[in-house]
């Protein structure tokens, strides 16, 4: 059976791998909402007009949006089916990309319920990727126990008792 990290790591990938590749599409294609597609142009908009180093740059608010919305589904395909070193890489930069996202709401001054989704995903990808992060537990009978600088293996046999301590 599975552990509850793995299958807590499992589901979350999923569901932002899922979530990430629907805002991602909205951002390419109006297919699957008119006016969420239509708000996205507006909002990028106005991200380009508060940064007008970008357009020095030669970005325009259709290739930022593209951009983000083609990384959004790339990496949520990644999250969502490609097992192992790659989910987190992805995590990772889909981390820095809401990071972004969320500069540019405070640039324009949205108000929080504009970009509260942007703040909540945000925390689920960095629990999803320390969750990831951390060392697998070592079954029971592999922990070692140290006792005045000797090592003991630690199972059922050798633990001491809860509240008591082994003196050798």
């Amino acid at each position: 059976m599975a552990s509850p990290r793995t299958i807590t790591i499992v589901a979350l990938s999923v569901a932002l791998g899922l979530f990430f590749v629907f805002m991602g599409t909205i951002k390419l294609t109006p297919r699957l909402s008119r006016d969420a597609y239509n708000e996205m142009k507006r909002a990028y908009k106005s991200y380009v007009r508060a940064l007008p180093m970008l357009k020095k740059m030669g970005v325009s608010s259709i290739l930022l949006r593209k951009s983000i919305g083609a990384l959004e589904v790339a990496c949520g395909i990644v999250m969502t089916l490609v097992p192992g070193r790659p989910k987190d890489v992805a995590n990772f930069l889909l981390l820095l990309l809401v990071l972004a996202v969320l500069f540019f709401h405070q640039l324009v001054g949205d108000p929080l319920k504009r970009y509260a989704h942007a703040l909540v995903f945000g925390i689920l990808l960095t629990c999803r990727l320390l969750i990831a992060r951390q060392p697998e537990e070592q079954p029971p009978e592999k922990r070692i126990l140290s006792v005045n600088g000797d090592e003991q293996p630690l199972g059922h046999e050798a633990a001491p008792e809860k509240g008591k301590m082994k003196v050798s």
